[in-house]
């Protein structure tokens, strides 16, 4: 029989550390939102994040992509050691010792509870160096001006830096279709620099994502 008293760990069973009830803690006199462990959050609204968007534009036209990208990169590098000292903190392990069901979970659940909408892996490319991020509801598609091209530029710095930490390879990543132009989720490609180049070339040519992974694997 398992003992109840080995199911415990420092007096307690770890349970989903950011299901969102527990995570995201608010003083409404104050007017805060913190984490569970006092760091402070920020609620980004929509006319803020449009007015990103227009701003840059006005600012730095064509070059509003590499900014957002580069912006997305910096913040992707804090938001890596922030997850993991969190979930080392909570689990008492280290993330490279967590299994990929247990890591994919909490980073699932990371997305969802931060406002960024919903996030699935696909691996189906990795023999052939890549993987395939697909997200759903996300804020930045929803709220940014119409373009031919997708737009989520923020979140693709995000994980190229967040994957690149975590993997300690310099990856890049590359978004191949939007929720902006209609496409059914947000796809965003993840490998070596030079592997996914081409890749570039073909979504300013407006070319379908699938045709876009079957030339890469070709």
């Amino acid at each position: 029989m398992i003992s109840v008293a080995n199911l415990l760990v420092n007096n307690r069973v770890p349970g989903n550390y950011f299901a969102t009830d527990a995570y995201v803690q608010s003083d409404l006199e104050l007017g805060l939102l913190e984490n569970r462990r006092g760091d402070r959050l920020v609620a980004l609204p929509e006319t803020l994040i449009q007015g990103i968007y227009a701003g840059l534009d006005k600012e730095t036209g064509q070059a509003t992509r590499l900014v957002l990208f580069n912006c997305g990169r910096w913040w992707g590098k804090n938001f890596y050691i922030r997850f993991r000292e969190e979930l080392t903190d909570y689990y008492g392990q280290a993330l490279a010792d967590m299994t990929m069901a247990e890591f994919l979970q909490c980073l699932q659940q990371c997305w969802i509870t931060h406002g960024w909408g919903k996030i699935e892996f696909d691996q189906s490319h990795q023999q052939r160096g890549f993987l395939l991020i697909k997200t759903w509801n996300s804020p930045f598609a929803s709220q940014a001006p119409n373009s031919d091209r997708p737009v989520c530029h923020f979140e693709a710095g995000i994980l190229s830096s967040f994957f690149s930490q975590l993997t300690s390879k310099d990856l890049h990543c590359i978004q191949i279709s939007c929720e902006s132009l209609g496409a059914d989720c947000n796809r965003f490609l993840l490998g070596l620099t030079k592997r996914i180049e081409p890749a570039e070339v073909m979504v300013e040519n407006q070319v379908e994502h699938t045709t876009i992974m079957e030339k890469l694997c070709a």
